[in-house]
C-alpha cells in the first residue's frame, strides 16, 4: 500500500473547470475531451497531463485550477508534491550510488549503516540494499507512527480547518517533532529507538515476502548520506535534479517559491495546510509536469543506452524483473506487474510509477516499445486513476502523433 492508499476521499458533486491550451496535435483530441470528461466526472479540483516522446513533449493540457479562492489555473509549471512517484529517483539515486563505489545491491545494510537493523524474528539474516529496493526487506509502516512524519505547516498558507480536522482524525497528529531522516530511522528501526516494535516487521524473514514500505525505501536513500556524507536532498540535486534542468524541483517547502505551489485539496473548496515528511525520499519531491518531463525523457534515452545520467548497465539493472514467475516472494501477484529497482515493470509492457498523498494524485510512465511516455499530476487524492492510466497507455502504445487511436 501506498502512503496515502488507506484514506478514502469522499468525493462532492460540483464540477471543476479545464483549460483550454492543449499543444497537441488534433490527433490527440478525442484524448482531451475523455480527460475534459473524467475531470468533471470525478470532480477533480486541479489536473495537468503530458506525453513525451524520446526528444520533447507532444502533447499537454492543464485543467482546474492550483488555488481554487485566487482562480489560480493549474499548469505545467504549477509545482506540488508528487508522493511515490519520487521512488523513481530513489532507484537512480541508488544505481548513481552503485556506480560511485558506495556499495552494491547485494550488500548487507548493516555494513553501512551506523546503527543496527534487524527483524526481531530473524536476527541473524541480513536485509540487502536491493531488499529494500524491491521491498522485501520485512520492514513495514506501522500504521501507528507512519502518519505522524508528514509534518503539517499551518503558518506556510491559509487552509480549509476542517479538512485538516479529518486528516487528524485519520491519524496525521504531527506528534513526531521536526528531525532529520537519520534520527528517525534510528529511532523507528535500532532496538534502542523510541519508536521501535516487533509491528515494524513482518514475521518472516527478509526477501520471503513482499511488503510495500515507505520507510524501507526511505532507508534505502539514507544508505547513500551515510556513503556520500552528503544529504540524499543534495545527492539527488547533483546528479540528477541539475543534470536535467529539473529547475522547479525540490525536496522541501520554500516560502519563495510558494506564488508556483499548487494546494492540496480535499474536494473542491477545502485544502489542507501544506506538508512535508521526514522520511521525504520515499514520497516528498515538489515538483511539476514540465520537469517531470525531462526526467521521463531520460529515462526513455537512458533504456535505449543514453548515459547521461546512469551507464547502460545501471539502467538494464534498474528495469530487470527482479521476481521469478516460478518463484515470487509471498505477497505478490505477477499478474499484473513485476518490480524492477522501485520501478513498477507493467505486464501492458510499460514501466512507471503511481503515487498517492493528502490532496496528491500522480503517475509517470514510459512504453520502451515506442519510445513514448507520460505523467499526470493531481491537486486531490484520486482513490482510482485506473480511467486516467488506462487513457494515457492507450495513447503511447502506438507511435502515429496524427491518426492516434479512437
Amino acid at each position: 500500500m501506498k502512503r496515502w492508499k488507506h484514506i478514502i476521499i469522499i468525493g462532492c458533486t460540483l464540477l471543476s473547470v479545464y483549460t483550454p491550451d492543449a499543444r497537441g496535435q488534433s490527433g490527440f483530441d478525442p484524448l482531451t475531451k475523455a480527460l475534459e470528461q473524467i475531470v468533471k466526472k470525478d470532480s477533480l479540483t486541479g489536473m495537468s497531463v503530458v506525453l513525451v516522446n524520446s526528444k520533447e513533449m507532444i502533447y499537454e493540457h492543464n485543467f482546474g485550477y492550483a488555488d481554487v479562492a485566487k482562480k489560480t489555473r493549474y499548469t505545467s509549471q504549477s509545482v506540488q508534491i508528487i508522493g511515490s512517484v519520487s521512488k523513481t529517483f530513489i532507484a537512480v539515486a541508488l544505481m548513481k550510488a552503485v556506480e560511485l563505489g558506495y556499495f552494491e545491491l547485494e550488500t548487507n545494510i548493516n555494513e553501512i549503516l551506523p546503527f543496527k537493523v534487524a527483524n526481531p524474528g530473524y536476527q541473524m539474516a541480513g536485509i540487502t540494499v536491493r531488499e529494500l529496493s524491491n521491498h522485501t526487506s520485512s520492514i513495514v509502516d506501522n500504521p501507528a507512527i507512519l502518519p505522524d512524519t508528514y509534518q503539517f505547516d499551518e503558518a506556510f498558507a491559509d487552509y480549509d480547518v476542517s479538512a485538516y480536522k479529518i486528516l487528524q482524525g485519520m491519524g496525521y497528529r504531527n506528534k513526531i517533532a521536526p528531525c532529520s531522516l537519520k534520527t528517525f530511522l534510528y529511532e523507528y528501526l535500532s532496538a534502542d529507538g523510541k519508536y521501535y516494535s516487533a509491528d515494524n516487521f513482518v514475521s518472516s524473514e527478509p526477501g520471503s515476502s513482499s511488503h510495500y514500505s515507505n520507510i524501507a525505501s526511505a532507508l534505502a536513500a539514507y544508505l547513500i548520506e551515510v556513503k556520500s556524507g552528503m544529504t540524499y536532498a543534495s545527492f539527488t540535486e547533483k546528479y540528477i535534479l541539475k543534470p536535467l534542468k529539473m529547475r522547479n524541483s525540490s525536496w522541501f517547502l520554500d516560502a519563495r517559491q510558494k506564488d508556483k505551489y499548487a494546494k492540496h485539496y480535499y474536494d473542491l473548496v477545502r485544502s489542507f495546510p501544506f506538508y512535508q515528511c521526514i522520511t521525504y525520499p520515499d514520497g516528498g519531491l515538489r515538483t511539476n509536469t514540465a520537469d517531470l518531463s525531462k526526467y521521463l525523457i531520460a529515462m526513455i534515452n537512458g533504456y535505449n543506452g543514453d548515459q547521461t545520467i546512469l551507464s547502460k548497465a545501471s539502467y538494464q539493472t534498474m528495469f530487470t524483473p527482479q521476481f521469478s514467475k516460478e518463484h515470487p516472494p509471498k505477497g505478490i501477484s505477477l499478474t499484473h506487474r513485476n518490480k524492477g529497482i522501485f520501478w513498477n515493470l507493467y505486464n501492458n509492457g510499460t514501466i512507471g510509477h503511481d503515487g498517492d498523498d493528502p490532496g496528491v494524485s500522480s503517475f509517470l510512465f514510459f512504453n520502451p516499445a515506442t519510445g513514448l511516455g507520460g505523467v499526470f499530476l493531481c491537486d486531490r487524492y484520486l482513490a482510482d486513476k485506473s480511467e486516467i492510466i488506462d487513457l494515457l497507455v492507450k495513447y503511447t502504445n502506438h507511435t502515429s502523433f496524427v491518426e492516434v487511436p479512437q
